[in-house]
């Protein structure tokens, strides 16, 4: 974990009692605000209201439970009544502070997890014994830190575990993907009993492989080589659409409970503005004035009128599953908390796979648009601003391109 990670959670920490707000922490990290916000999201797992609320209920949890009146402890934690507090408490980890106090005191038979002790949780589950069990833990590429706990189980299977709320926000997406035909790498099968889950402090989900990563093998070697082949692509196109449109509206569906922050491209790219001009000036790129003025004042104007929502954040090749031709998933969400203008995944997504799947990004976004709007009608003011939102995803590019950490 980085050293100014560290610094903000301890901070955190010592004033829990106290107004934080994002601007304070990000100006300690000397990050800008939205910047901050998404280093924070991706190596917590949460975003910062989302952490700071969390650590305020455990906070408040153990003072009731070593003996304190909850009535003169949960205002000092910012919550106005008790049931405020059990209903936050409830959502964040999907149960009531009484059992999970009760939960907590059982908790140490998961702390030394080896191949013995992952037997004996496999056994919560009707799947076959014997199986292999394979180490294949996430690790952050720097640190070497371990980010999510995972064992592969046989061919088909993945036990996964994180800390409760962590788990019980993915639970949530992946269930509301299931309901619009995409599948997820946390869908639970349910335990013998019937949960989508073994309980303890820590969240045990059994879930199934999904399939692979679009990006590994898009289409057939005969495929490419068939006189079909631009049709094939645009097919795969629409179909990619389509696909984020579906993840959209189950997002959305369940945005409120992930506490998602705000980006906001339009002041992303005007800070980049400066940045850019000078890369423009040093290598003879020729962008004149009249272009940072029409960004400027046109998408102004455009930008608060755009609809938005929680979004992915970052579709890539890596995170398109597919199975036998079709798109059946999306992968990778979890750590991207972040509301933005709905289409930014559409228009991003297209300009990363391009290279690898496509002939042509203006084909390929025209026809990812299409699956788009088949199932999500874009509006006109979306439309117009497909245009703006490119620059601004090529002007903060250009901008981290250069050195500007900030953009």
């Amino acid at each position: 974990m980085q050293n100014f990670i560290k610094s903000s959670l301890d901070y955190i920490e010592q004033n829990l009692k106290t107004d934080i707000t994002v601007e304070e922490l990000a100006q300690m990290a000397n990050y800008s605000a939205g910047h901050f916000c998404r280093l924070f999201a991706h190596a917590m797992g949460l975003t910062i209201a989302g952490y700071i609320l969390k650590r305020r209920l455990d906070h408040a949890l153990l003072e009731i439970s070593s003996g304190r009146k909850a009535i003169n402890v949960i205002p000092e934690y910012g919550f106005d009544t008790y049931a405020g507090f059990y209903k936050a408490f409830v959502k964040m980890y999907g149960c009531s502070p009484k059992k999970y106090l009760s939960i907590y005191k059982k908790s140490e038979v998961f702390i030394m997890l080896n191949e013995k002790n992952i037997q004996v949780l496999l056994e919560h589950w009707e799947i076959p014994n014997g199986l292999k069990i394979e180490d294949v833990s996430s690790k952050n590429w720097k640190t070497g830190e371990i980010e999510w706990p995972m064992w592969k189980v046989g061919d088909e299977y993945y036990l996964k575990t994180s800390e409760r709320s962590r788990m019980i926000k993915n639970i949530r997406i992946a269930k509301a993907l299931k309901k619009e035909g995409l599948s997820s790498e946390f869908l639970p099968i349910p335990t013998k009993s019937g949960s989508d889950y073994l309980d303890g402090e820590r969240i045990f989900l059994l879930t199934k492989k999904v399939g692979d990563p679009l990006i590994d093998k898009p289409l057939t070697d005969d495929e490419i080589m068939s006189m079909n082949y631009h049709e094939n692509r645009t097919k795969y196109a629409f179909k990619l659409g389509l696909a984020v449109a579906k993840l959209h509206r189950a997002l959305k569906a369940i945005q409120n409970d992930v506490m998602p922050y705000e980006a906001n491209l339009y002041n992303q790219g005007i800070k980049s503005v400066q940045k850019v001009k000078e890369y423009s000036q040093k290598y003879m790129m020729g962008i004149g004035d009249e272009f940072f003025d029409d960004y400027e004042r046109t998408f102004g104007k455009l930008y608060n009128k755009l609809p938005k929502q929680l979004v992915h954040g970052n579709l890539t090749g890596d995170s398109i599953v597919y199975e036998g031709g079709e798109i059946i998933g999306l992968k990778g969400y979890e750590v991207y908390n972040v509301s933005h203008i709905r289409i930014f995944d559409v228009i991003y997504c297209a300009g990363e796979i391009n290279t690898q799947l496509f002939d042509s990004y203006i084909e390929s976004l025209k026809n990812i648009l299409a699956g788009y709007n088949s199932l999500s009608p874009l509006g006109a003011d979306e439309r117009q601003a497909v245009y703006y939102i490119l620059c601004s995803i090529a002007m903060n590019m250009l901008a981290y391109c250069d050195g500007c950490s900030e953009a």
